[in-house]
């Protein structure tokens, strides 16, 4: 009984249902005891970057969740899209298997992506033990899809430890695949309609995460819901479509082995060709009514979320965004926050789609130019600036 209300404590969380709750405490709920975090980031995503790899970053950090959801076959799993990493919250159950999920991820990004992905398992009794906390809350992003929020300070510890070689999780053999059904990166970048896509990151200074911190978020979310959609990148009636053989390569990499694949790409690029088709003409096919399809995709976006700090990528006009930046930059003065942004000119969009006649799709959005990893390098560089206590995030 105690195990399977284990399972069940994130499906029972209370749904919030406008943004800004994220910077209300009362939403959030400790995760229960013997729950570890999975924690994953790719090794120098910048210089990946750089180098115009910014799809493949992405489809690493997505291929985190698709592995967990599908080994765990948990559709609810708590998670955080990071644009060049993922979190997840597994319960104690499901460890071993998240374990197993985790390696084989990590073969798959080297093999295929030719990337460096780092990974571990914190347990969430470790955390507490350094006086942080894991606190979940629970977003409602549309009547089909909810998104995980965490706070308490121990998703950034256990990242920094990640980064400092412990709890390591080591690669699977050689020629192993994690099941990443679902998986796919069909959408070119998709182009900002007020100005710029910003990529924003916003975190606690070393005060934590007080009635100050969740005051400037609060500030921050409300400024870009005076953005036409709240600055939301994916336009309502969905992106424009176009057809995006890179990314019909990169899905064919991560459903089929290299013996097979020769065989699914042609059928992945009929689907594409035919999504393409349904949006540009507006056919409906069967069962698949495009017009649905199209206002699920933007509705179940993930632009914006929570891990201990406000994370953002909007698309906002210039105006809009020189008020956010003059109150980030009045937080930091004042010794709240920290932050890093990153403007470019579109938003890129990743995707786990179990079917296209189910309404439950995710659709992860992250800026199209380095997103929230050269976000997270501005921010790493004002944190140097400051000092070594400057990062420190308490609950």
């Amino acid at each position: 009984m105690a195990q399977l209300a284990d399972m069940q404590f994130y499906e029972r969380l209370p749904l919030f249902e406008e943004f800004e709750g994220v910077a209300d405490e009362a939403n959030y709920r400790p995760l229960p005891e013997g729950w570890s975090l999975a924690v994953a980031d790719i090794v120098n995503s910048t210089g990946a970057i750089a180098e115009g790899r910014y799809k493949s970053v992405n489809m690493a950090g997505a291929s985190v969740i698709s592995a967990l959801m599908n080994a765990l076959e948990e559709r609810n799993l708590p998670f955080v899209f990071g644009g060049d990493g993922a979190l997840a919250a597994i319960p104690a159950a499901l460890a071993a298997k998240a374990r197993t999920a985790l390696a084989a991820a990590k073969t798959w990004v080297a093999e295929e992506l030719g990337l460096e992905l780092r990974a571990a398992l914190v347990p969430v009794a470790d955390i507490r033990a350094k006086g942080l906390d894991m606190r979940i809350a629970r977003f409602k992003a549309s009547e089909e899809v909810s998104y995980a929020m965490f706070s308490g300070g121990g998703a950034s510890w256990a990242e920094s430890e990640m980064k400092a070689g412990r709890y390591q999780i080591e690669a699977a053999a050689p020629g192993t695949r994690p099941d990443l059904t679902g998986l796919s990166c069909r959408w070119n970048p998709i182009v900002s309609h007020h100005g710029a896509i910003v990529s924003i990151i916003a975190v606690p200074s070393e005060r934590g995460n007080g009635p100050q911190f969740q005051a400037l978020i609060a500030d921050i979310v409300a400024l870009a819901e005076g953005e036409e959609r709240g600055g939301h990148p994916v336009p309502e009636t969905g992106p424009e479509p176009r057809l995006s053989m890179r990314g019909v390569t990169m899905e064919s990499r991560a459903i089929a082995s290299p013996g097979k694949r020769l065989l699914v790409w042609p059928w992945i690029a009929l689907q594409s060709f035919l999504l393409f088709l349904c949006f540009k003409i507006g056919l409906n096919i069967g069962r698949f009514d495009v017009t649905r399809y199209k206002h699920d995709l933007a509705d179940n976006s993930d632009f914006r979320k929570f891990d201990d700090g406000l994370k953002m990528t909007i698309d906002v006009s210039a105006g809009r965004l020189k008020q956010i930046e003059e109150r980030l930059k009045r937080g930091a003065e004042e010794g709240v926050c920290r932050y890093g942004l990153h403007r470019q000119d579109s938003a890129l969009m990743t995707c786990i789609v179990p079917s296209p006649m189910s309404r439950d799709h995710m659709h992860f959005i992250d800026g199209a130019a380095g997103g929230y990893a050269m976000a997270a390098r501005n921010l790493k560089a004002t944190l140097a600036e400051d000092g070594p206590q400057a990062g420190a995030i308490k609950p």
